[in-house]
């Protein structure tokens, strides 16, 4: 499957809180800009198998294949590596009395969710995103 992974420019500033809360849905806006986490097995992609590229929902860069997804059995959209290591950024968060590793876009900072060392190989690693930070790219697009 060939896949346009090229990265959106970004304009010179990043939308205003004012413009996200016009374009985004309230729960994409409570999920990317404030760490929400949406219900599992809720979300409009934690059971979807079709082909293509998951992009921020926020600034539209590229961030998982379809080709990575698999199903954890968690209730989110999980994926065991990212389309680009450098669009996706790994922070720290000590949220809710635990210890976890963020993700975030790297270009616009918005929330994606978390990883965690449990996934399939060939990587180990499962990214358990939210739909709402998300938005899919078919490969019929």
């Amino acid at each position: 499957m060939a896949e346009n992974t090229e990265t959106p420019e970004l304009p010179d500033m990043l939308p205003t809180e004012a413009e996200l809360r016009e374009r985004l849905t309230a729960e994409q806006f409570q999920v990317t800009q404030h760490a929400g986490t949406e219900r599992p097995f809720t979300g409009k992609y934690w059971e979807t198998t079709r082909d293509g590229v998951y992009h921020c929902v926020v600034c539209d860069v590229a961030l998982f294949s379809s080709d990575t997804k698999f199903d954890a059995g968690c209730g989110w959209p999980s994926f065991y590596a990212p389309l680009e290591g450098e669009n996706i950024e790994n922070r720290v968060d000590n949220s809710h009395g635990m210890t976890r590793t963020e993700t975030v876009c790297a270009r616009c900072g918005a929330h994606l969710g978390h990883v965690f060392p449990d996934g399939p190989a060939p990587t180990g690693d499962r990214f358990c995103m939210n739909s709402a930070s998300l938005n899919l790219k078919t490969t019929d697009d």
